[in-house]
């Protein structure tokens, strides 16, 4: 039964198009920051108005995932459209009353730990009048939020284009990663240590460990490491700060955890091939909607103060001090 009684809203839009692209009600929750009750009432009420479930439990077996329905796949594209220009709505009115540009960027937990809140505080210092957001996202909620055009810019590994959206992703920074632990570790001062190895050690890990597409855990699947082996942390210093306590291996940024081993709080271990010489990614849509503040900020990324920036290890300040893409307008 259809009811009528309140309108459509922004937020059902956007709610049903990250579930759509999602999969499941909790993903979609943590892409937005919001919790899972809000998505889910934002869903009810869109099922209610349409008169039609839109997205229904997956027969895939797992019992997480959700699938369009014929009427679902039939509005998924009309409501992705509408959440689009309500964006450019946005910015067009930001624009006429002199608001700062605003510029929405996603990041993997550990780039917006480690680089990313510098590297903006540097972009905005150059920019001058603009308005910054930082969110933290998984690379499969990273991707949804770009295709949706809830987020402007990632960092983060590379994402491909779609048939329907175009986007241009290209290397940010070359990273070494290593493996480092306590120094009475039982692998400490070994030399070539098999990567299988690894597998049998504690692992512990910020949350993109837990990210299968990062590059972190795709080596936790290609060395089968078993599940109750990983330990993941809320953020990374505090896996480095568990490795120190000698509660197991960490992968982790060369630069970054170089002043602890120079104090000696962890070392390096001497598994074989590496360090390994891995790649971080800027991705943002390549079609000519995409704001020009993107632009702007992706040829500052080539400069030599972002450069300076991204290896600023001691300079940078908590993500706490930037809002999460979406958070703030989502319910508004």
């Amino acid at each position: 039964m259809r009811s009528y009684d309140r309108p459509v809203t922004l937020a059902q839009l956007k709610v049903f198009v990250l579930v759509a692209r999602l999969g499941s009600v909790k993903a979609t929750a943590t892409a937005l920051g919001v919790s899972e009750p809000a998505v889910s009432q934002a869903l009810a009420a869109l099922r209610m108005h349409l008169g039609d479930p839109l997205l229904i439990k997956s027969g895939s077996g797992t019992g997480s995932g959700m699938e369009l329905t014929d009427a679902g796949r039939r509005v998924v594209g009309i409501a992705s459209q509408m959440v689009t220009l309500a964006n450019e709505a946005e910015a067009a009115v930001r624009h006429s009353h002199g608001a700062p540009e605003l510029l929405r960027v996603v990041a993997t937990s550990m780039i917006a730990e480690s680089i990313a809140p510098s590297l903006l505080l540097a972009f905005t210092a150059r920019a001058g009048k603009v308005e910054l957001t930082l969110g933290v996202s998984s690379t499969e909620e990273i991707e949804a939020l770009l295709h949706e055009r809830l987020a402007d810019v990632a960092l983060g590994p590379r994402i491909s284009s779609s048939e329907d959206v175009p986007l241009d992703s290209e290397a940010l920074l070359r990273y070494r990663l290593v493996f480092v632990a306590a120094p009475g570790q039982a692998l400490a001062g070994r030399v070539g240590v098999a990567p299988v190895v690894l597998s049998a050690q504690d692992w512990l890990v910020d949350p993109s460990g837990a990210d299968s597409a990062s590059d972190i855990g795709k080596i936790i699947l290609r060395l089968q490491v078993p599940t109750d082996r990983v330990h993941v942390f809320p953020n990374a210093a505090a896996a480095y700060a568990a490795a120190a306590r000698g509660d197991g291996i960490a992968p982790a940024v060369d630069h970054l955890v170089a002043t602890d081993v120079d104090k000696g709080d962890l070392v390096r271990l001497g598994v074989a091939d590496t360090p390994l010489s891995l790649l971080w990614h800027v991705t943002s849509r390549a079609d000519d909607r995409r704001p020009a503040i993107v632009g702007r900020f992706r040829r500052f990324l080539t400069t030599p103060d972002a450069m300076q920036a991204m290896h600023r290890v001691d300079g940078s300040v908590p993500v706490t001090r930037f809002r999460p893409p979406v958070h703030v307008t989502i319910w508004s």
